[in-house]
């Protein structure tokens, strides 16, 4: 096959081992694309001045999956010059800095990585069953995503 018919491809990976930045972009270069834009998502040490001490992720990692693979097919449906998607979202525990998500996407123009990236976050965030734990000093509290859209229902 000519690089002229590179396919599209999507990686997706839940892991509890530490995500690497590089890693993630490279999946995602293609040398008929001009833009990789990437979202990096960190644990910060502070929410509503409590002191976050880390963070523990957990999921429902069969039906995760599947619920990133139609965000996958919905920006290829919105944004049909997008390459390549990366998506690798930690489990377990994150310590301060490092990275609980990684998405990673390639275009041949900065527009469409940009949007695609930023629409990849938003419905992750609304749809996809990996819950989050904060661990503070003296106390924890399971965080609800305000986008979710099971926790809104119930409202």
């Amino acid at each position: 096959m000519g690089e002229s018919e590179e396919v599209p491809k999507d990686f997706i990976k839940l892991k509890s081992e530490k995500l690497s930045v590089d890693e993630v972009s490279e999946l995602v270069i293609s040398p008929y694309c001009g833009a990789v834009s990437l979202f990096i998502g960190t644990t910060r040490n502070n929410f509503e001045g409590k002191k976050v001490i880390h963070l523990e992720y957990e999921a429902y990692t069969s039906m995760a999956e599947s619920e990133i693979k139609k965000i996958c097919r919905d920006v290829r449906q919105k944004w049909p010059s997008v390459k390549h998607i990366a998506v690798h979202h930690r489990l377990g525990v994150v310590p301060i800095t490092e990275a609980s998500v990684i998405i990673a996407v390639s275009s041949p123009h900065r527009a469409e990585s940009l949007e695609a990236v930023m629409y990849c976050i938003n419905t992750l965030k609304a749809s996809v069953p990996i819950w989050k734990k904060e661990i503070y000093e003296d106390e924890y509290s399971w965080k609800e995503n305000k986008e979710c859209f099971w926790a809104n229902s119930e409202k």
